[in-house]
């Protein structure tokens, strides 16, 4: 059986790590190079970095401060802000990334994950969906959460591992920085439509809620999360200890 995995995420904004609730009040909290160092040191399975405002600035992904921490990470590595073309892919990949997360990008572009699947494979494209429930429908929200798109979000991300996305990250906005636990309706909604790796993404507050996120869907691949990582509340190496308690594959 596959082990789980544990994956911090690094939400950059202007060169420092911020973190918020709903995709707004965005706080200071840390650099991103020493952070990623720190995690990948404590046994993080992979992390994913987002350049959060790079979309809705209309700008490219920083490139200085992801080569800097390639240089000094060891595990997978996902990057994702503002990526539009295969160009930015090439770019990222060059960085450093294993992995591009694209979303805004996508929505804009359909035949963008097709052409990057067939150029750099499906296992370098993410698709990283901002989900939100509008009128009990989920809904695919664009540039970093500001947009509602109007499109029905489980036939969307289906369509995008259908055209070669190799892996889903699914951000529900809903529960995100809420600390109450992960999507669980949401998530299993994906679930039932790919057979891609998942990984949840928003509500994360404590060991249980990883522990409940794995025991009720089991077809989660991974669970991503920021700010109780950042702050302190739970260590990744008490986490897995606690997921072996509870029976749950993962590499200690």
């Amino acid at each position: 059986m596959l082990t789980k995995r544990i994956i911090p995420c690094l939400d950059v904004k202007n060169g420092r790590v911020v973190k918020g609730v709903n995709f707004s009040g965005l706080n200071d909290v840390n650099s991103p190079i020493e952070l990623a160092e720190f995690y990948s040191s404590c046994g993080a399975d992979e992390l994913v970095f987002y350049d959060i405002t790079a979309s809705s600035d209309g700008r490219k992904i920083f490139t200085d401060i992801l080569r800097e921490t390639a240089k000094n990470v060891f595990i997978p590595l996902t990057v994702g802000g503002g990526i539009s073309n295969l160009n930015d892919f090439e770019r990222v990949l060059n960085c450093g990334a294993d992995k591009v997360s694209v979303n805004t990008g996508a929505i804009k572009n359909p035949d963008l994950i097709p052409q990057a699947a067939k150029l750099y494979g499906s296992q370098c494209v993410v698709i990283s969906a901002d989900v939100k429930r509008v009128n009990n429908k989920f809904h695919v929200f664009a540039r970093g959460g500001r947009d509602d798109t109007e499109i029905e979000a489980i036939s969307w991300i289906k369509k995008c591992v259908d055209n070669g996305a190799g892996e889903v990250v699914l951000n529900s906005i809903d529960t995100d920085g809420v600390k109450n636990g992960f999507d669980l309706e949401m998530l299993k909604a994906v679930c039932d439509v790919v057979k891609v790796p998942v990984i949840a993404s928003g509500g994360a507050g404590s060991i249980q809620d990883f522990i409940t996120l794995f025991k009720n869907i089991p077809g989660v691949d991974a669970g991503l999360a920021a700010s109780i990582f950042h702050f302190g509340e739970v260590s990744i190496k008490d986490l897995k200890l606690q997921m072996q308690k509870n029976n749950i594959p993962v590499r200690l």
